[in-house]
């Protein structure tokens, strides 16, 4: 519910009193599967070069 919130992964890791942000991120938020971003990004920017 603190990922869908807003949250960072360091907020939450110290609400639940874990050192290392990367215990809330690997165990308690979602990832975000929509890659389209990153694709039209990685895109526009190989399209400069060519």
């Amino acid at each position: 519910m603190l990922d869908m919130q807003g949250l960072s992964a360091r907020a939450i890791a110290d609400y639940l009193g874990h050192s290392n942000p990367s215990m809330a991120q690997d165990v308690y938020m979602q990832r975000n599967l929509d890659s389209s971003k990153a694709a039209e990004s990685l895109e526009a920017k190989l399209s400069n070069i060519i």
